[in-house]
């Protein structure tokens, strides 16, 4: 009867630990404040929407500018983290807390305490802003969409267990 209870308690306690592990990136929340050496970034007009731009963007995403600068290598191809702590662009409540400068600022500096590192040695401020607007429309559904989504405000918590 011991052993019993021994593997209820062991499957309940492994059941736990996946579900929290697929639970995702945790509670919608916006991004910490930019530094003010990135506040004055903008996307340059009309940049969101700019077809090169976005197309040249994909090629910097995708390591076919540079094999060493590969986002699809966490972020995969479509948006959909490949590595655990990655991502999710597709995820609009959450991509739409993100201003222009803040997504600059990520790029360019990595995110402490992340496997996401510094691009600012190997990519241009313009190669930056073409990878923002190529990684936006993975949260419009893969269509190119101006940022005027955004917001400061989080979602309201559902209650959800």
């Amino acid at each position: 009867m011991k052993m019993k209870h021994m593997l209820s308690a062991a499957l309940i306690t492994t059941s736990s630990l996946i579900l929290v592990a697929c639970e995702g990136e945790g509670p919608i929340a916006p991004p910490p404040p930019v530094p003010a050496e990135y506040a004055d970034k903008h996307m340059p007009e009309g940049g969101w929407t700019d077809p090169k731009a976005i197309e040249e963007g994909k090629k910097i995403y995708e390591g076919q500018f540079d094999v060493d600068v590969n986002c699809s290598s966490c972020h995969g191809r479509d948006g959909k983290p490949k590595k655990r702590g990655a991502r999710d662009f597709r995820v609009a409540e959450r991509m739409k807390l993100y201003s222009d400068s803040a997504w600059f600022w990520r790029i360019s500096e990595g995110v402490p305490k992340t496997k996401m590192k510094s691009w600012k040695k190997k990519l241009t401020d313009e190669q930056i802003w073409k990878v923002v607007a190529y990684e936006h429309a993975f949260s419009h559904g893969g269509t190119p969409s101006p940022h005027t989504d955004y917001t400061t405000e989080a979602p309201k918590a559902t209650g959800t267990p």
